[in-house]
């Protein structure tokens, strides 16, 4: 009983201690970024005044490189002073800072914000990741693209290896090329928002981290058992909210059995969503199969506070003509999305989605 207690006070201490550590990497990474925003502000501002030599710029960035790699060490090479003057440039402090009250805990020698300058109003999101996300955020030109991967990195804790491979598969894309021009501006200014049922879905899905061909040399079971080895990527891939419920879930009536691939449950809808997985075109009978696998969940699985369940069919072709008229018109449960095994171009990728 005393080594019981003893071990509960032990890893009390110790989530304390994990949880203080945490909060310190954030605070050494949010100084951080101030600080290479305001070397970027004194760098940029110190060209301007020296603008009438032309090597001035490429000297001082040489010079100031020397100096602090004498003072500091490693980290203030050419390129990463070139990228800390670009990140200055690529966002304006009053863009990008949300709260005046956090602005005001940090350091007037960090931000290079004067007291008066606080006082103004400050607009859009205050910068809530690491040096290493803004150095590839940099490289998009789009400002309501990099603002969306901004906003959804910090929503959904993305680490640069998720915000990389959300960028390769061209998520913003894939959203802005199904979405009125309201639904885009609202995806620069606030991320992905799911609201409704359509709101999860993307066409296509881009699955290749599964390592699979992209011709169909493989069955649904091969797609279904690297989608189960790689969970973690697909669950990514689905989007905000989605966890593993079953595979292979068996429902059974009139002495007939019946098995769904895979079925999530989406927390933000408060739904489960099924998952078909089909090589080949799309036929009609694959969306029927789906529309008695969700209304089975809709009657037998679904409980009262609960909304109706959503099927989506993942093929590798489909005629927009069959979903049109399979489905009814006033349809917002069964979807029918294309999936690739490879990542494409951004321009096939779009050609892709404008054929849909």
């Amino acid at each position: 009983m005393q080594d019981n207690l003893q071990n509960n006070f032990f890893h009390q201490i110790v989530s304390l201690l994990q949880e203080a550590r945490l909060q310190v990497v954030k605070a050494v990474n949010h100084t951080m970024v101030y600080t290479y925003f305001n070397i970027g502000k004194m760098i940029v501002e110190e060209e301007q005044n020296g603008k009438e030599r032309a090597e001035y710029g490429k000297q001082l960035l040489k010079g100031l490189s020397q100096r602090l790699t004498e003072e500091f060490g490693k980290g203030f090479s050419v390129v990463n002073l070139e990228n800390m003057r670009k990140f200055y440039n690529s966002y304006s402090i009053y863009e990008t800072m949300s709260s005046i009250s956090v602005l005001d805990q940090i350091p007037q020698s960090v931000t290079g914000v004067s007291e008066n300058e606080k006082s103004q109003p400050l607009t859009g999101d205050f910068f809530k990741l690491t040096w290493t996300h803004y150095t590839l955020l940099m490289r998009i030109d789009d400002v309501n693209e990099r603002n969306f991967y901004e906003i959804e990195s910090a929503k959904n804790n993305w680490s640069l290896r998720e915000l990389k491979r959300q960028y390769d598969s061209a998520l913003y894309t894939r959203l802005v090329l199904s979405r009125d021009k309201v639904e885009v501006k609202k995806l620069s200014e606030k991320g992905l928002i799911i609201e409704k049922p359509k709101d999860i879905i993307k066409d296509p899905y881009i699955l290749e981290f599964l390592g699979l061909p992209e011709k169909h040399s493989y069955s649904e079971s091969n797609l279904e058992e690297e989608i189960i080895s790689k969970l973690e990527h697909f669950l990514l891939e689905l989007g905000n909210g989605f966890t593993f419920v079953a595979r292979q879930k068996r429902i059974t009536f009139d002495d007939k059995h019946f098995r769904i691939d895979l079925v999530f449950y989406n927390r933000i809808l408060k739904c489960f969503v099924l998952i078909d997985l089909k090589i080949g075109e799309l036929k009609h009978q694959d969306l029927g199969q789906m529309q008695m696998y969700v209304n089975y969940y809709d009657r037998e699985m679904r409980l009262e506070d609960e909304n109706k369940t959503i099927g989506i069919v993942l093929c590798q072709n489909k005629s927009e003509a069959v979903v049109k008229y399979t489905l009814p018109e006033n349809n917002e449960q069964i979807f029918a999305s294309k999936y690739k095994t490879v990542l494409p171009s951004k321009e096939v990728l779009e050609q892709l989605i404008k054929e849909n």
